[in-house]
C-alpha cells in the first residue's frame, strides 16, 4: 500500500481548537454553561437565518429528543428512508413510534415523493428525510405532500451543514432539524448535535428533555435525560464556526476537480446535483457495479493508496434490530444503492496532487476491471 495514504475522511483540529478547550478548563466551567449558549446563538446565525437552536452531546440525542418534543410517541408513524445510517429509523424507534421504511429515487438518494405518499396512513404523524451526502433532499415534493396532508416534516441535516434547496438553508424547512458534529462531519465539536427548531414550544421541550426535563434546578418538569452538551465541545464548535466556510467551499472544489475527472469513465457514475441544490460534499458518492465494488475499494486502498468508504451497505430495514418493522419489504432502489455506492475522499485538506492521484487511481482501477 501507498505510504502517502489518503483518508476516506479526516477530522481538522488545530491550535485554535486547542486553544479554546484551554481557556474553558482554566475557567472552571466544563459543564453546559456559557460556551454553549453562545455556541447555540452563534450555529442558530450562522446556518438557520436565527431560528431557535438547541445544543446536544450528539446528533442522535438532537434526533431523539425533537422527535419527542414535537409529539412523537407510541401509536405514530414516521416515514424514514431506509439509505441512511441507523440512527434515523432508531431515534424514531426510541420514542415508541414505528419507523415505515420506504425506498429512495436514485438521483440524489432523496425519500422518493411517490413511496412516501404511498405509505401515508392515519397513523403518520410525519416524514423525516435525510439531506443525505449533504445534498437536500427533493424539498419541493416532499414539502408539497406534507401539506396536502397535515404531516409534519423532521429534517436529519446530519450531513448537510450550509446546503440549501432554491435559496432555503438546511435546517430551516421542518419542524426541527438535527445537525450532526461528529468528529468527521464538516464541522465538529468533538461529538455533539445541533437541533434547530421552527417554534418557541419545540425549543423549550429540547431544552427540557436534555437536561433532566427541568429548566430551573431541582424543579423537574417532565421526565427527561442528560444530553447535556459540555462547554469544552462547544468551544471546539465556536472555532470551526469561524472556517466552516472555507472548508465547504474546499470540498466544493475538490468535488467538482472528482467529478471532471471521472465523467465519462466507464463503469462509473459521479454524484449529480439537483437544479436549485447546494451540495455541501459531507461525501463524494459515486457508483459503480456492484460486482466491482470490492475490487475496486481494495485496488483503489492497496495499489495506489486511496482510501473509500461505503455509505451504507446495509439498509436500515434489513438490519436485525429494525428488520421487525419492515418484515418482507423490498426496497428496490435502496438496496441498489447500498450495492453499488462508493465514497470518495473530498475532505479539505486534500491537495491537488491528491485530487489527481484519486482521479487517475480510479480511472485505472475502472479501467482493470472493464
Amino acid at each position: 500500500m501507498n505510504s502517502d495514504f489518503i483518508p476516506p475522511a479526516k477530522p481538522i483540529i488545530g491550535d485554535a481548537e486547542r486553544e479554546a478547550v484551554d481557556r474553558v478548563l482554566r475557567s472552571g466551567m466544563i459543564a453546559q454553561g456559557p460556551e454553549v449558549a453562545e455556541f447555540e446563538r452563534e450555529f442558530a446565525a450562522h446556518f438557520v437565518q436565527g431560528r431557535e437552536t438547541v445544543a446536544v452531546n450528539s446528533g442522535t440525542s438532537g434526533q431523539h429528543l425533537g422527535l419527542l418534543a414535537a409529539g412523537v410517541g407510541p401509536g405514530d408513524e414516521v416515514i424514514v428512508p431506509s439509505f441512511t445510517f441507523a440512527a434515523t429509523g432508531n431515534s424514531v424507534a426510541l420514542t415508541g413510534a414505528t419507523p415505515v421504511f420506504v425506498d429512495i429515487e436514485p438521483d440524489y438518494y432523496s425519500l422518493d415523493p411517490e413511496a412516501v405518499r404511498a405509505a401515508i396512513t392515519p397513523n403518520t404523524k410525519g416524514i423525516m428525510p435525510v439531506h443525505l451526502y449533504g445534498h437536500p433532499f427533493l424539498v419541493d415534493q416532499i414539502e408539497a405532500i406534507a401539506q396536502e396532508h397535515g404531516l409534519a416534516i423532521y429534517e436529519d441535516a446530519a450531513q448537510a451543514h450550509g446546503a440549501s434547496w432554491a435559496g432555503r438553508p438546511v435546517g430551516t424547512i421542518g419542524d426541527f432539524a438535527m445537525f450532526s458534529l461528529y468528529p468527521t462531519k464538516n464541522m465538529t465539536s468533538g461529538e455533539g448535535g445541533m437541533v434547530s427548531c421552527a417554534n418557541g414550544e419545540i425549543a423549550r421541550n429540547v431544552r427540557l428533555l436534555r437536561n433532566q426535563g427541568m429548566e430551573t434546578q431541582y424543579e423537574n418538569e417532565v421526565v427527561g435525560f442528560n444530553a447535556r452538551m459540555t462547554d469544552v465541545h462547544a468551544a471546539i464548535g465556536r472555532v470551526q464556526l469561524t472556517r466552516v466556510n472555507g472548508w465547504t467551499e474546499q470540498r466544493q472544489h475538490n468535488a467538482a476537480a472528482i467529478t471532471e475527472g471521472l465523467s465519462g469513465v466507464a463503469g462509473v457514475t459521479v454524484p449529480r446535483v439537483a437544479d436549485g441544490a447546494v451540495h455541501v460534499y459531507h461525501q463524494y458518492t459515486i457508483r459503480v457495479d456492484a460486482d466491482e465494488r470490492e475490487r475496486m475499494r481494495n485496488a483503489l486502498k492497496d495499489e495506489y493508496g486511496v482510501g473509500s468508504g461505503v455509505y451504507y451497505p446495509i439498509p436500515n430495514h434489513r438490519l436485525p434490530s429494525l428488520a421487525k418493522y419492515a418484515p418482507e419489504l423490498h426496497l428496490p432502489e435502496t438496496e441498489r444503492a447500498a450495492s453499488e455506492v462508493l465514497s470518495l475522499p473530498v475532505h479539505p485538506s486534500l491537495t491537488e496532487g491528491d485530487l489527481d492521484r484519486i482521479v487517475d487511481a480510479v480511472t485505472a482501477v475502472a479501467g482493470a476491471g472493464a
